[in-house]
């Protein structure tokens, strides 16, 4: 299943919080559970980030053909990967 355009604002609406730490993660996959979630270092990822939020940044996953690839198209997107970035004090 793609991910839809009101399941984006929602997933937007918790990682531009400004509280938003690492507990969305759990939060997330447990409100989407028909995504994949991946959580990993930002600098894990080369691939440029969907979205970017002060400290996550988003890839879309894409499993529908049978190689696992990022993609820029939520309507291809069955799956996220969520990277932490680094903060900096």
């Amino acid at each position: 299943m793609a991910l839809q355009p009101d399941e984006l604002n929602e997933i937007d609406a918790v990682l531009s919080a400004p509280d938003a730490d690492a507990q969305v993660f759990a939060q997330l996959r447990n409100r989407f559970p028909h995504l994949s979630w991946t959580r990993c270092d930002a600098s894990d990822v080369t691939e440029t980030p969907f979205r970017t939020y002060s400290r996550f940044e988003v890839h879309l996953v894409d499993r529908s053909d049978h190689c696992v690839g990022i993609t820029a198209d939520p309507a291809r997107a069955t799956g996220i990967v969520l990277a932490n970035r680094i903060m900096t004090p």
